[in-house]
């Protein structure tokens, strides 16, 4: 190092500066302003290189010792200077100006890096800092005295402090120093760092680290943006003069200039076929504090590396590292096996949380947990006030009822032994609807049983749409919650899935799969609530749960099954489901299943699912006139206009002649009614029948002062237009019934003038009105109840009408001449269309064998004469039955 004069008459410095990478050491002279660095090759002239003195900010408030009028809070920018002219200079440009014999240095690690918004609060001024340095009392938490510790020594490093610059965000501070002139500011640096090595200042916020110091070699830029420093550098080659192109660095010449500040775990080049200007590279620290001092010392910097022609000047600033998702990717990348494995651990997630949630509100649903009505204070008032509030409900109400089932005293003891036996079969209640089997189920087979779960498949069959359906199954078995409409949303997802993947997610369920996911946690519910009065001190409680189950059939819960079939033909699938899960449910000795259907193909779609059992059918019909005359007469002696008030009296002169004063009329004794209403009433049941809810509208009618022979016609008018409605005078198109209306029609005439009510089986097949598929229109109309077929020894042998009622509706449409003509003529021009296309038939293969006749007349003459007979006869009858198309019309315009 030597010492010279500059052009200014400033004193000169002469160092060398070893890069390495560099093919040799460079002559380094250095003015003592600090701004300028000359390097010259040997042999070489004009300057190589040149950098500039930077600053960086402290965000850090140390303004106490001064009035409160001359303080002012210090931001981004403001720092410690005496001149007026340095502070504005760097808070304009963002430089730090450094004057003759003036150099910068940066020190580290002063602040926290994540606390500077709460130590930007404290405020500094000019004079005060310095002063604050001056007068640093080495307390525990001041960042000065960190400073004023490190470049406190004047007998090794002699220098003196004109400015202190804080950059809290970066941690740290530029300190603006001048030195001797027989001292340059490279061998400040390096005694300054000797020292700091040799007797190291921690910080109080980080005792395991050091605080650092290192010369500002390039133009740092103080700005106050919202840039938190990283550990990555972003190091752009940019040139030195405008008309001058930069030269990228190498990765060697990049390590010797950045290694000393710190470890690097890599230097990244930008790719040869990047189109990206200005070239760049990326330099990662393994610490965020060392490339703060990187940055900080060598922004700006300028040099010329070996075998360039333009110098190069360094922009630094840092980089948000990209962290490599290698997870992520993989997932990204395998769709076809990420896909399935997420729907797998949605459904493992549902199954481990709602089922168990949905099995208690099952299991409530059939112990009636949350009703009121079987809770023990409802219980306690109802059996206190009993006598208070009796609702004037009579006893002999209670022995109508139970008159009701008399003569199906036999049924029900059947079918309540059969509960308490150990058969795997079902029971099946099939009649008639109005029939009562729901009431004879319910109300007196299962009146005692605590644990019944009531489907009624209804409501079910005729909810609109999947979510609708699932819906009601769910609110019919107490399954709760359901998230009906999240299958709509998961199709969207599974189609938008499939569309971009080309893999199907399975993200959705059919209707199937959801109603059997909601069976099988009911069954699991039922399993539970016949295991739910089990008892350790039950002699048999070593047992399995199936053995117990199957040992005390008493305690399996009853499932009804209400309208089975109802509507097969629309939701079929709903019905096998539900009829696979009765069978497991009986065959696994979990619950009891009794099936109520009015449809007489039950045996079909059970019998698939019980192929190897004989289920016990429990056949209902109308109700005997006896027994339909004592429901009536329970109905009405609950109303008193009824009761004969002369029989009244006679009883209770009687009562007094008998000496029997005292004694008083039981209440609850029914009022005898008046004879020539009893005698009316027989007439008008025998015409009604025993249909239980015909009757039930016939007590209605009478309570409400209708005479019995009025109420009865009226039922029978009203009957007789519904069934022209339905099934005579229908808008349906023929693809939605099975059967037409004119089959309707003739089977409605031949019963009306049947004398016996009934017209054979066969004698229907061989009508020309069912000469297509006759089985399967009498099937239909059986199911719309307009017809019963009665079975013998397996066989059909008899048609009647679907309830005793519809007899008389019947004879009332027969014998109105309009409607019947209408409905003659009807079946009179089907019958000609058909007759008109046999003969059709005939002529078309009369025209196939007249080819025939010129080759071989004696083959083909007498299969010619047939067909010629045939239409022969077709033909009379087209022309009798145009005859008789005339008289109906004649009758229908009378």
């Amino acid at each position: 190092m030597s010492g010279a004069a500059a052009g200014n008459g400033a004193p000169v410095i002469t160092t060398e500066w070893t890069i390495k990478g560099l093919a040799m050491p460079l002559p380094m002279t250095l003015h003592p302003n600090g701004q300028l660095f000359k390097a010259t090759r040997p042999g070489h002239g004009g300057p190589k290189f040149t950098t500039h003195s930077t600053a960086l900010l402290v965000q850090r408030s140390l303004g106490q010792g001064l009035p409160l009028a001359h303080r002012r809070t210090t931001r981004a920018w403001e720092s410690t200077s005496s001149s007026t002219a340095s502070t504005g200079s760097h808070k304009e440009s963002g430089h730090i100006e450094t004057a003759p014999h003036e150099s910068l240095l940066f020190f580290n690690n002063l602040f926290p890096l994540k606390l500077s918004s709460i130590l930007i609060w404290r405020p500094w001024t000019s004079e005060d800092l310095l002063q604050r340095f001056e007068q640093s009392s080495y307390s525990f938490i001041d960042p000065i005295r960190l400073v004023k510790r490190a470049i406190n020594t004047h007998d090794q490093v002699p220098i003196e402090v004109t400015q202190i610059i804080p950059r809290l965000k970066d941690g740290g501070a530029f300190v603006k120093f001048t030195h001797p002139s027989d001292m340059s500011a490279a061998v400040v640096e390096s005694k300054l760092s000797e020292l700091l090595q040799n007797n190291p200042i921690k910080p109080w916020f980080n005792p395991f680290g050091r605080v650092k110091a290192g010369l500002v070699e390039g133009v740092p830029w103080l700005e106050d943006l919202y840039r938190l420093p990283r550990s990555r550098i972003r190091v752009e080659f940019v040139a030195a003069k405008d008309d001058a192109s930069p030269a990228e660095l190498s990765q060697e010449t990049l390590y010797s200039i950045f290694r000393k500040f710190g470890k690097i775990t890599e230097i990244t080049s930008q790719p040869t076929d990047s189109k990206v200007l200005p070239r760049f590279a990326y330099i990662d620290f393994v610490l965020v504090r060392d490339a703060i001092m990187a940055r900080n010392c060598m922004h700006g910097f300028v040099l010329r590396e070996q075998g360039s022609k333009n110098a190069t000047k360094l922009r630094l600033s840092y980089e948000q590292r990209v962290k490599a998702h290698h997870i992520w990717a993989w997932f990204t990348s395998h769709p076809r096996i990420v896909i399935p494995l997420v729907a797998a651990l949605i459904a493992a997630f549902t199954v481990a949380v709602f089922d168990p949630i949905r099995e208690f509100f099952v299991k409530a649903h059939v112990q009636k947990y949350f009703e009121f009505t079987n809770s023990r204070l409802y219980k306690w008032f109802k059996s206190q006030t009993s006598d208070i509030l009796a609702f004037r409900r009579r006893k002999t109400e209670d022995a109508g009822l139970n008159a009701l089932f008399t003569h199906r005293k036999d049924l029900i003891d059947s079918i309540q032994t059969g509960l308490l036996e150990s058969v795997d079969t079902f029971t099946v209640v099939h009649g008639p609807r109005g029939s009562g089997k729901k009431e004879l189920i319910l109300d007196q087979v299962l009146k005692e049983r605590s644990n019944v779960l009531h489907i009624d498949c209804k409501p079910v069959v005729e909810a609109r749409g999947e979510a609708g359906t699932i819906s009601r199954l769910a609110f019919e078995v107490g399954y709760r919650p359901v998230f009906s409409w999240s299958n709509n949303i998961s199709s969207l997802v599974d189609l938008a899935v499939q569309s971009t993947t080309g893999v199907k997610a399975n993200f959705s369920e059919n209707l199937e799969s959801q109603v059997v996911k909601i069976l099988q946690t009911t069954a699991s519910a039922l399993k539970q609530v016949g295991l739910s009065e089990r008892k350790k001190e039950d002699k048999d409680a070593d047992l399995s749960e199936d053995a117990y189950l199957e040992a005390h059939p008493e305690r399996r819960p009853v499932i009804v099954v209400d309208h089975f079939l109802h509507k097969s033909e629309e939701k079929g699938v709903i019905y096998d489901r539900i009829a696979d899960w009765a069978a497991a449910l009986v065959q696994s000795n979990i619950a009891h299943v009794i099936f109520l259907t009015d449809d007489a193909s039950y045996s079909k779609p059970l019998q698939r699912s019980l192929p190897d059992r004989v289920f016990r059918s429990v056949t209902l019909g109308d109700l005997s006139p006896d027994v339909a005359k004592k429901f009536v007469i329970s109905q009405l002696q609950t109303d008193t206009k009824f009761a004969h008030d002369g029989q009244q009296q006679d009883s209770e002169s009687d009562n007094q002649d008998n000496g029997d004063k005292n004694q008083k009329k039981d209440p609850n004794t029914p009022a005898p009614l008046d004879p020539a209403l009893l005698k009316e009433l027989d007439t008008c049941i025998t015409a009604l029948g025993g249909r239980l809810t015909d009757l039930q509208v016939l007590a209605r009618r009478l309570k409400i002062g209708q005479s019995p022979q009025k109420a009865v016609q009226e039922i029978i008018d009203s009957t007789a237009s519904d069934i022209l409605r339905m099934f005579l005078l229908s808008k349906s198109s023929s693809s939605d019934r099975k059967y037409t209306t004119e089959q309707a029609w003739y089977l409605i005439s031949h019963l009306a003038a049947s004398p016996s009510s009934s017209i054979p089986y066969n004698s229907v097949l061989l009508s020309n009105t069912f000469a297509s598929s006759p089985e399967t229109a009498l099937e239909a109309l059986a199911n719309a109840e307009l017809i019963t077929v009665k079975s013998q020894n397996g066989m059909p042998s008899e048609i009647k009408a679907g309830k005793p009622v519809y007899q008389a509706a019947f004879q009332k449409l027969a014998s109105d001449e309009k409607v019947k003509a209408r409905m003659d003529l009807l079946v009179l021009t089907e019958l000609a269309k058909m007759e008109t296309q046999k003969i059709e038939k005939v002529e078309q293969e009369l025209v196939m064998l007249q080819g025939l006749m010129a080759r071989r007349p004696g083959d083909v003459s007498e299969r010619v004469e047939y067909l010629l007979e045939k239409m022969k006869g077709g033909q009379a009858r087209l022309k009798g039955l145009e005859k008789e198309m005339g008289v109906v019309k004649g009758r229908m315009v009378k």
